[in-house]
């Protein structure tokens, strides 16, 4: 039998997916698992690292049973969370610890005594990041301290660590391979984006044992197999990336210029530098577009950590029943020109603020403003933290902003035409909709297609990128210039 389907496993924030996918990028099936958070404190957000596996294993499992075709699975690409980060006993596989989440800020408080120090230039130097409790390394440190002899069991080689491709690699092949790619490598605060290899500077700061790490490889790679007991087969592990970086390959974004958004819990926003380091000045994040054949180009990006938890919140928070299509509705009876403004920092603000102690706000309330006008508001948010985050970039990266400039953007809140139209508008920048919206997962099964050599390079991959639908701007520019400058005057109120 010709092996020529693609199986991708997207294992994300709320949930768990996996998708085959044919050499022209069409789903052939799919499966998925909700995922429980939990929050054990204000600001701490953690996972069940054994629940995330158990996920994975059974959407692979469905989705290849259910098609029938297991045989013509020719790799498995990965996809994950990033920043999220997780230990356990090398020899017993079980966490010392629940994963801690990337949007977790219980390290908020190291990180600061960090800046203090003068250590965040250095740190930016090495990393391309920021010193911020969203990364990976300060959370490794602290579970480390806090679970009794751990830190002594690290050093001596008896733990491991990772982020969560990592650990399903890991419990995938029988703990057979200990490996991460360069895109989520990047992300964790101990990795030197140019040497491609982990910093011994960065480990020593933030009192991260060596042995804990696993090896960096390729986003194309060899990254073993499954064991067989578990699919039927040995199925070979072929591509991984981040989530951000998958969908950037999953959007077509291979060339320098390009850029996209995903509009998730949070949204991030990247924009490919191609093999140009860029330094940035208004606090973007430099990081890892992909590395394939050791060749490794890098993008621009810009986190917002509150976007489609915002729709979330109307509903958990303030009643909203019948989910984002009922709080879209509630947004579109909203009054012209309202003037509320709501900031969503529940758990501080990303890019370019980077603010872990900010929260949430709503100005502009008048005697008229109701649910409908706040619902209004939570949505033109995530348009205006977009709107931060391209202003930033367009500092950074000009050549890359022509009239050409387009916005590819994916994930949840963009099967709303309604939003992305506000997105277009408050941004002021033609938006490109992809008509598939599972663009992470294709771009991990790219990646996967590539190292089975289903494509000859990434460029014959990203052909395979999803038809899009393009909106541009629709309101006066005064109009637009007036919102941006109401939430410009809000955002400082809400940190402390």
């Amino acid at each position: 039998m010709t092996q020529d389907l693609i199986l991708a496993l997207d294992q994300g924030t709320t949930s768990t997916r996996a998708i085959l996918f044919d050499r022209a990028g069409q789903s052939l099936g799919e499966a998925s698992r909700p995922l429980r958070q939990s929050y054990p404190r204000d600001g701490w957000v953690e996972h069940d690292a054994e629940e995330i596996y158990a996920a994975c294993l059974a959407v692979l499992r469905e989705v290849a049973e259910t098609s029938g075709r297991t045989d013509a699975i020719a790799a498995i690409g990965i996809t994950n969370q990033r920043e999220t980060v997780v230990v356990w006993d090398r020899a017993t596989g079980r966490p010392i610890h629940p994963a801690i989440v990337w949007q977790d800020r219980r390290t908020a408080e190291v990180c600061a005594a960090l800046k203090t120090a003068g250590h965040e230039p250095r740190v930016t130097e090495v990393t391309g990041l920021l010193l911020d409790p969203y990364f990976s390394a300060t959370k490794i440190a602290w579970i480390l301290d806090r679970v009794p002899g751990a830190r002594a069991r690290a050093e001596a080689g008896g733990l491991l660590c990772g982020t969560m491709d990592c650990w399903v690699i890991w419990r995938l092949t029988g703990g057979a391979v200990h490996a991460t790619d360069a895109t989520n490598a990047s992300r964790t605060l101990l990795f030197d984006i140019g040497a491609q290899d982990w910093s011994p500077e960065m480990l020593d700061l933030f009192k991260v044992p060596a042995p804990l790490l696993p090896k960096v490889l390729d986003c194309v790679d060899d990254y073993g197999e499954t064991s067989a007991e578990l699919l039927g087969r040995p199925v070979p592990i072929r591509g991984v990336a981040g989530d951000q970086q998958a969908a950037l390959m999953g959007q077509g974004c291979v060339a320098p210029g390009q850029m996209k958004a995903t509009y998730g819990t949070g949204c991030f926003m990247l924009i490919n530098t191609g093999e140009a380091r860029p330094i940035s000045r208004s606090r973007l994040l430099t990081t890892v577009a992909a590395r394939v054949g050791g060749k490794t180009t890098y993008a621009l990006e810009g986190s917002i950590f509150v976007a489609g938890a915002a729709i979330q919140w109307l509903g958990e928070g303030l009643g909203v029943t019948g989910g984002p299509r009922a709080a879209e509705a509630l947004a579109r009876a909203a009054k012209a020109d309202h003037g509320v403004v709501v900031v969503p920092a529940f758990t501080g603000l990303g890019a370019p603020w980077w603010d872990a102690k900010a929260r949430g706000g709503i100005f502009g309330l008048t005697r008229d403003a109701g649910l409908p006008e706040i619902a209004a508001a939570t949505f033109d948010a995530c348009a205006l933290q977009s709107r931060d985050l391209i202003e930033a970039m367009r500092a950074d990266a000009p050549s890359a902003f022509g009239e050409a400039a387009q916005m590819r953007i994916d994930g949840g809140m963009s099967k709303s035409a309604w939003f992305s139209q506000r997105l277009a508008d408050l941004t002021g920048m033609s938006v490109r909709r992809a008509s598939y919206q599972e663009t992470t997962a294709l771009g991990a099964a790219l990646f996967a297609g590539v190292g089975a050599g289903l494509y000859a390079s990434v460029e014959e991959a990203a052909e395979a990128s999803p038809a899009a639908e393009t909106l541009s701007p629709s309101i006066k520019e005064h109009a637009r210039e007036a919102a941006y400058a109401r939430w410009l005057d809000a955002v400082p109120r809400v940190r402390l």
